[in-house]
């Protein structure tokens, strides 16, 4: 459904995106962090999703720095591979190149941030430090934690899982009352990548629930 394209961050590096174009004009814009997995048939999958409710939706390779092109699925092996190449990622690269795909999907309009796991801290702290984005949407980013002091300059959703370890929801909880206006919602019985239906842990109902808040708020804040 969609197509690859080449964007060009703030100091000059050039790194792949992946583009779903709606089938009528777009009503904004969605900008989707992925996790530690690459731009895979998942992230293509949510891509596609947005798409075809509308936005125009474009998913970048962030870990195009440090391996171009990395794709993998959900196996120990590649769970491990995915957190070696996330550990030699500096977040203000990440969010370098996240800043470029907002910029580029303007030209559909108001753009939204998304993000699952890893992405979901580029999410989070996206919302504090990218220009020009009307609302963004964290889903379970480990190291929320970590940046829980950065405030978001625009509406900001969270999804977390009740069973989650990478943020606990004492951890999520905490990140989220330090700042005020930040929606977050807890799922009972789901836990870490519970939106992900080519994972172990994918929990159908709060994946449909989250999804469901996650469209209107973006209709609120996007278009």
């Amino acid at each position: 459904m969609g197509n690859h394209i080449e964007l060009v961050a703030s100091d000059g590096h050039r790194f792949a995106a992946y583009v779903a174009e709606p089938k009528d004009a777009a009503h904004g814009a969605i900008v989707i962090a992925p996790e530690i997995f690459g731009i895979n048939a998942h992230i293509r999958s949510v891509a596609d999703d947005y798409a075809a409710e509308g936005f125009l939706a474009i998913a970048p390779a962030l870990f195009d720095r440090v391996q171009r092109g990395f794709e993998t699925g959900y196996e120990p092996d590649d769970i491990q591979a995915g957190i070696e190449l996330m550990n030699r990622i500096d977040i203000a690269d990440a969010i370098r190149d996240t800043q470029a795909a907002v910029e580029h999907a303007a030209s559909a309009g108001r753009v939204g941030l998304v993000g699952y796991c890893w992405g979901g801290v580029i999410a989070w702290v996206g919302a504090a430090r990218i220009d020009g984005l009307s609302a963004s949407v964290a889903y379970y980013g480990g190291g929320i934690p970590k940046y829980a002091g950065e405030a978001p300059r625009c509406p900001l959703m969270c999804h977390f899982g009740e069973l989650d370890t990478s943020p606990t929801p004492e951890q999520a909880r905490d990140a989220v009352g330090r700042h005020a206006g930040i929606v977050a919602h807890f799922y009972a019985g789901a836990g870490h990548g519970f939106n992900c239906d080519m994972r172990g842990s994918y929990n159908a109902e709060a994946a449909k629930l989250a999804r469901e808040r996650s469209l209107a708020f973006f209709r609120q804040h996007v278009g």
